[in-house]
């Protein structure tokens, strides 16, 4: 996409001096808006908006790339675990499938991903998975 500025930055259409991991399919970019030392955005070259967009194959690479860039910051910053997420559609900055992989420490004043948000169904989890089962 033209006006996309991962695309742009992947493409070296702009250039990032913090990028801390390539290959053929994706991008490891220091987040320039970290919560924590490290924190890293994992984009794929291909543009897509969310995990939807992405081919099996395609989604299988980014996070390949998700992998390696955990155990790069795991063996050079040493943080005692890590949050790794997707804003899908919501909470997007840039409309391009990211994924986040945010180094994590028990003193941190973080939560674990079950903070992000509380809105607990109103449903019972029988009927919430009868529905999705009838659509499938």
């Amino acid at each position: 996409m033209s006006d996309c500025l991962f695309c742009k930055i992947a493409n070296k259409e702009v250039p990032a001096d913090n990028i801390i991991y390539e290959d053929e399919s994706a991008l490891g970019l220091l987040d320039v808006n970290p919560l924590a030392p490290g924190q890293t955005v994992v984009i794929p070259r291909t543009h897509a908006e969310n995990i939807l967009e992405l081919s099996d194959d395609e989604v299988n690479l980014l996070f390949r790339a998700v992998k390696k860039v955990t155990d790069l910051l795991d063996k050079t910053i040493k943080p005692d675990g890590f949050t790794i997420g997707i804003n899908h559609k919501v909470g997007q900055a840039i409309d391009h499938l990211h994924v986040l992989v945010i180094p994590r420490y028990n003193s941190d004043g973080g939560t674990s991903i079950h903070g992000v948000v509380n809105n607990p169904p109103k449903e019972s989890l029988q009927v919430i998975k009868e529905k999705i089962l009838k659509a499938s």
